[in-house]
């Protein structure tokens, strides 16, 4: 299935009044998002896309770029 390796379709979800939206229990457990977790969402204007990142995982992207941007240098 090649594009679907390491992707998950987790199902839809509904957003409320408040624009609040539950994260499937799936999905929760399959990336260990507890009550109070941090999460950034990022979105891409061109094709209507968001993303969910934990706030943690971000952040060790954003430790990676600033180490490979030092060793550029």
């Amino acid at each position: 299935m090649g594009i679907m390796k390491d992707n998950y379709l987790f199902g839809t979800v509904k957003v409320g009044e408040r624009g609040q939206i539950v994260i499937p229990k799936e999905a929760r457990d399959k990336f260990d998002i507890k009550p109070g977790d941090s999460l950034v969402v990022f979105g891409r204007d061109k094709r209507q896309i968001l993303t969910i990142l934990k706030e943690d995982v971000m952040r060790d992207y954003a430790l990676k770029i600033l180490e490979d941007l030092d060793k550029q240098d």
